[in-house]
C-alpha cells in the first residue's frame, strides 16, 4: 500500500491544473511533514501535528483466566522516509506499557499505511500482528463523507489474547476533517455555527433565521415543512426556549425532518431541531474569551475553559447577555356588528433585560471502554416591558370607544439542569450500552400592570396580573447497539419523561381581586416509551426497520377561587405505536436515493390545554381546552443526494404529510368574566381539534463553492397546505400554495477577512398552528397581535437581508482571535398579516429589531488535539443525534 500511496501522491504532485480533494491536502500534510507516522515521511519536520489523528486501543488479556496483563511492552512499526538513503524504512514509531488492567492506547497516527503491532511480556510468548486503518484512496473529484470521519477516528483492537490467535478486527474509513458551515445528507442537515458570521453574539432564536429548511417569522415561530419542530439541546428535551440560549456556546444544529423510532415520537410532523452544545475534550487545557456591543449600548460577554488531564475532563463555560427589543404594531380590524365596527390600533413597546447562562461539565474515562459524564447547567434572566398602545373604534354608543393603555410587565426565570451521562463499549465495535438521566427545574414569575384612560370619561381602568409557575422534567434513557456485522445493526432502548408543572394566576381590577379569573392549576405528564430498529444491507441499498411503542399519561387539576370545587382533566393512551422504515440506494459514489416513512404525534401543550383565562389584554383574552386531544401525523419523504463535486452537494426532497386532530386556533364569544355584567361580551382566543391538515411539496438545497474564495448555499422549498376545520359556527376549507427560500452568500479573501449575506424571501403563507399560546397572548382583534387561526395568513416578505464582516487572526503559538461586525434586517422588513374569521376580518403590520448593528470580539487559546474524536464518546461528547448506520 505504501508504494501506490506514493504513486497516488506523486502523480497529483505533476498535475498543471490543481483540483484535489480536500483529503488529499491531509494525506499530503500527514505524510509528507511528520517524522512519527505510520505511512512514511520524505521531510522531517513537524508540519501539522493536527493531521496525526489515528489511535489505536483495546486490551491485552490471559488468553486462560481473561484477565488483564499489567506491564506488557507493545511496539508499533511502521515505514519511514530515510532522508540520508532516500528510501522507505522500517522504524519503531511508538513504544508503550500496558496498564494495571491491560488497557493501552497508541494515539497521535499517521492514518495511512501499513503498521507491525508487536506485545511482549514475561511468562507469555510473543504477540505480532499486521494492522491497518484500512484507508482507500478516493477517485479524483469524490468528496470524502465528513460524518463518517468523526464517527470513525479510532479503532478498537478488542481483547488480544496471549498465547492465543489475535482476534479480527474490522477495517475503519477515515476521510478529512474539514468542517464546513453546512453538511448536508439523506438524512439530516447540520449547521455548523462557528461558520455563520451574521449570528455572532446573539440568541439561538436569531441563529434560527439562517438555517435552511427553516422559516422562521418575527415572532421566532420556527417552521419546518409547514410545522413547528421539537427543539432539543444535546439530544434531549429542554424547558429553555431558544431566545434564552446564546449563541456562543452553540456548536451546531442538526435538522431531523423526519426521525426514526428511536427518537421520540412527539413533536407532529415537523420532526427534530437538536441544538448541540459546545464541549471541548482536547488534551492540556484550551478556551476562549468573547465580548461585543450593539448599536443600543447592550452588552454580552461570556467564556469557556477546558481542562484534560489523564482520565479527568473538566469543562466550565458562562455567558452574560443584555437585551433591548424594539417593536411597533398596528392593527386593522372589522367586527362584523349591525352596523360593523371599525378598531384601529397603534401599540409601541420596549423590552429591556438580561440572561445568565452557565454550564460545566465533569468527565471521568475509567478506561478505553466505560466513560462517566456529569454535567450541569444554570441559567437566569429578567426582563421588563413598557409598551403603550392607542386604539380608536368607531364605536359611538359607548364611551370606552377610544382609550390609551399602558402596560408595565416584570418577568424572571430561573432554570438549573443535572446530566448524568454513561457508556460502556464491549470488546468488539460498534457494541455499547449507553444509560443517560436529565433533570430539569424551572421557576418563574411575571406580574403586570395595564392602565386604560378613555377618552370621554376621567375614570381609568386599572387591571394587575399576578402569576407564577413551576415546572419539572426528569428524563431516563437506556440505549443498547451492537454491530452484528459489516452489514446489520441492531438498536433497542427504554425511555421515560415525567413532567410536572404547577402555576398560579391572580387577577385584580382597580385594587379588588377577581376570583372567577383567578386560577391555580397543576399537571402531571408521563410518557413511556421502548423502541427498536434494526437495519440492514442487501448490495447497494441499505433498511432500517423500526417500531416504537408510547404510552401517555396527562392529568390536570384546575382549582378556582370562586368557591367551586377542583376539576381534574385526564388525557390518556394506554399504548400508541409508532413505525419508522428507512430505504437507501446508493445509486453511485456520489448519490444516494432514500424514501422513508414514519408516524408521529404532537400531543396539545400547558398553554393549550390550561382551562383558565389570561386577561393580561383585557380586550383580547385567552384560554386554553381542556378537552383537546393529541393530533397524529404520517410523514413520507424521498430524497435525492448528489455529492457531485469537492465541497458541493445537491438535496432534492419531495415530501407528504396528513395529520389528524390537528390542533388550531379560534375565536368564540362569551359573557364578560371581569366585569360579570349581563349583555357584555367578550371575544375569547382558544384551541382547537381541526379535522385534518394535508401538506406537500418539494425542498431543493444545494452548496457549492463558486471559487476559491466565493461559497454559496441556496434552499428553496414550495409546498401546499390545506386545513378542513369545523369549530363553533363556521366551517373552514383552506388551501394555499406557498414558497420560501434562503440565500447564504460567503465571500473570503487573503488575510482572514470573510464577508457573510443571509437572504430569506417567502410568499404569502398560512399561519402556523398550534404556537402553545403565545400567538395569541398580548394581541388579537383590538389589539397589535396576529391572529393565528386556521384562516390566517401571513403575506410576502421578499428582503430580508442580514449581513456580517469578520477578521481572523492566527499567532505563531497557536492561539487565535476574530472580531465580527454585523447588522439584521437591513431592509428593514415587517410581518404583516391578515385573517378573516367568522367574526372579524383583521390586518397587521408588526416592525421588530431593524438594522441592529452588534460588533463582537472572541479570543481562543490552548492547544488543538483532535484525537479525541473517539468512537467511544462520539454519543456523549458531540451531543449529536446519530440515526443510521
Amino acid at each position: 500500500m505504501d508504494n501506490q500511496l506514493v504513486k497516488f501522491v506523486k502523480q497529483h504532485n505533476t498535475m498543471k491544473k490543481i483540483s484535489l480533494l480536500a483529503l488529499l491536502a491531509v494525506i499530503a500534510t500527514s505524510v509528507f511533514a511528520q517524522p512519527t507516522g505510520g505511512g512514511f515521511n520524505r521531510a522531517g519536520g513537524r508540519g501539522n501535528g493536527q493531521m496525526n489523528i489515528g489511535r489505536f486501543y483495546g486490551k491485552i488479556i490471559d488468553s486462560k483466566t481473561g484477565k488483564g496483563i499489567d506491564g506488557v511492552t507493545i511496539q508499533l512499526r511502521g515505514n519511514k522516509f530515510d532522508t540520508v538513503a532516500k528510501q522507505m524504512k522500517e522504524a519503531i514509531l511508538k513504544t508503550i506499557i500496558t496498564e494495571h488492567n491491560g488497557d493501552f492506547s497508541l494515539e497521535g497516527l499517521i492514518l495511512f499505511g501499513n503498521y507491525k503491532f508487536k506485545a511482549t511480556a514475561v511468562g507469555y510468548k510473543l504477540f505480532e500482528k499486521q494492522i491497518s486503518f484500512g484507508i482507500k484512496m478516493p477517485q479524483p473529484g469524490q468528496a470524502p463523507d465528513m460524518q463518517q470521519m468523526m464517527a470513525l477516528a479510532d479503532k478498537d483492537l478488542g481483547n488480544l489474547k496471549m498465547e492465543q490467535d489475535a482476534s479480527t478486527m474490522d477495517a475503519v474509513v477515515i476521510t478529512s476533517t474539514a468542517k464546513q458551515q453546512f453538511e448536508l445528507g439523506i438524512d439530516r442537515k447540520i449547521f455548523n455555527v462557528d461558520k455563520n458570521l451574521v449570528s455572532a453574539g446573539q440568541t439561538a432564536a436569531e441563529l434560527m433565521k439562517s438555517i435552511p429548511s427553516l422559516s422562521v417569522d418575527i415572532d421566532g415561530h420556527r417552521i419546518i415543512k409547514k410545522a413547528t419542530p421539537t427543539i432539543f439541546i444535546d439530544g434531549r428535551p429542554t424547558t429553555l426556549t431558544l431566545d434564552q440560549i446564546p449563541v456562543d456556546i452553540i456548536d451546531k444544529v442538526e435538522i431531523i425532518t423526519n426521525p426514526s423510532a428511536k427518537y421520540d415520537a412527539s413533536g407532529g410532523n415537523a420532526g427534530i431541531l437538536n441544538i448541540v452544545l459546545k464541549k471541548n475534550k482536547k488534551n492540556g487545557y484550551n478556551g476562549n474569551v468573547r465580548a461585543g456591543i450593539d448599536s443600543r449600548a447592550k452588552i454580552n460577554a461570556g467564556g469557556d475553559i477546558n481542562i484534560r488531564q489523564n482520565k479527568i475532563n473538566f469543562s466550565l463555560s458562562g455567558n452574560y447577555n443584555q437585551r433591548k427589543s424594539i417593536s411597533t404594531n398596528s392593527a386593522y380590524t372589522k367586527i362584523f356588528t349591525t352596523p360593523d365596527t371599525l378598531v384601529n390600533s397603534v401599540e409601541d413597546a420596549t423590552n429591556n433585560g438580561y440572561f445568565m447562562f452557565f454550564r460545566g461539565g465533569l468527565d471521568y474515562f475509567v478506561d478505553n471502554r466505560n466513560t462517566f459524564t456529569l454535567n450541569g447547567s444554570l441559567q437566569r434572566g429578567q426582563f421588563d416591558n413598557d409598551g403603550f398602545q392607542n386604539i380608536d373604534s368607531s364605536i359611538t354608543s359607548s364611551k370606552y370607544a377610544n382609550y390609551t393603555r399602558s402596560t408595565l410587565s416584570n418577568f424572571n426565570m430561573r432554570n438549573s439542569g443535572l446530566q448524568l451521562s454513561y457508556k460502556h463499549n464491549f470488546e468488539k465495535a460498534g457494541h455499547s450500552l449507553s444509560a443517560d438521566m436529565n433533570y430539569n427545574y424551572s421557576k418563574s414569575d411575571r406580574l403586570s400592570n395595564n392602565s386604560s384612560s378613555y377618552q370621554n370619561t376621567t375614570s381609568n381602568f386599572l387591571q394587575s396580573t399576578d402569576g407564577r409557575g413551576l415546572n419539572k422534567f426528569l428524563t431516563s434513557q437506556l440505549d443498547y447497539e451492537n454491530q452484528l456485522t459489516d452489514n446489520s445493526k441492531l438498536e433497542a432502548g427504554l425511555r421515560s419523561a415525567n413532567r410536572n408543572f404547577e402555576t398560579e394566576s391572580y387577577q385584580s381590577i382597580n385594587g379588588t381581586q377577581i376570583n372567577k379569573a383567578s386560577v391555580r392549576y397543576k399537571f402531571d405528564d408521563n410518557v413511556y416509551a421502548a423502541y427498536t430498529t434494526y437495519s440492514f444491507k442487501r448490495n447497494k441499498t441499505s433498511y432500517q426497520l423500526g417500531l416504537r411503542a408510547e404510552s401517555s399519561n396527562y392529568t390536570g387539576t384546575l382549582q378556582t377561587l370562586a368557591g367551586a370545587d377542583s376539576t381534574s382533566f385526564n388525557i390518556k393512551y394506554a399504548i400508541s405505536l409508532f413505525p419508522s422504515v428507512f430505504i437507501t440506494n446508493k445509486l453511485t459514489d456520489k448519490e444516494d436515493l432514500q424514501l422513508n416513512y414514519s408516524r408521529r404525534v404532537n400531543r396539545p401543550n400547558f398553554f393549550q390545554l390550561l382551562p383558565s383565562y389570561d386577561f393580561s389584554d383585557p380586550q383580547n383574552p385567552t384560554v386554553g381546552n381542556a378537552n383537546l386531544i393529541p393530533e397524529f401525523t404520517h410523514s413520507f419523504e424521498l430524497s435525492y443526494n448528489n455529492a457531485y463535486k469537492k465541497a458541493s452537494n445537491f438535496l432534492a426532497s419531495v415530501y407528504f404529510k396528513h395529520s389528524s386532530n390537528l390542533i388550531t386556533n379560534y375565536i368564540y364569544k362569551d359573557y364578560n368574566r371581569l366585569s360579570n355584567k349581563l349583555g357584555d361580551s367578550l371575544y375569547y382566543g382558544s384551541f382547537i381539534n381541526a379535522n385534518t391538515s394535508y401538506s406537500y411539496g418539494v425542498e431543493l438545497t444545494t452548496k457549492m463553492p463558486i471559487t476559491k474564495w466565493w461559497d454559496l448555499m441556496m434552499n428553496f422549498n414550495i409546498y401546499n397546505a390545506q386545513i378542513n376545520a369545523t369549530i363553533p359556527n363556521q366551517s373552514i376549507d383552506n388551501n394555499l400554495v406557498s414558497w420560501f427560500g434562503k440565500l447564504n452568500s460567503t465571500f473570503k479573501w487573503s488575510k482572514g477577512w470573510s464577508f457573510q449575506i443571509n437572504w430569506d424571501f417567502r410568499s404569502k403563507s398560512i399561519l402556523p398552528q398550534g404556537q402553545g399560546g403565545g400567538g395569541m397572548r398580548g394581541g388579537g382583534m383590538f389589539g397589535g397581535g396576529a391572529q393565528t387561526l386556521a384562516q390566517g395568513y401571513i403575506l410576502p416578505r421578499y428582503f430580508d437581508v442580514d449581513i456580517a464582516l469578520r477578521k481572523e487572526w492566527t499567532w505563531k503559538n497557536g492561539q487565535s482571535g476574530s472580531i465580527n461586525l454585523s447588522m439584521n434586517d437591513v431592509f428593514r422588513m415587517r410581518r404583516q398579516t391578515e385573517a378573516n374569521a367568522y367574526y372579524f376580518y383583521q390586518t397587521t403590520d408588526k416592525f421588530r429589531d431593524p438594522q441592529v448593528l452588534r460588533l463582537n470580539f472572541s479570543y481562543r487559546f490552548g492547544k488543538a488535539d483532535l484525537t479525541l474524536f473517539k468512537r467511544k464518546n462520539t454519543k456523549a461528547e458531540g451531543g449529536g443525534m446519530d440515526m443510521m448506520p
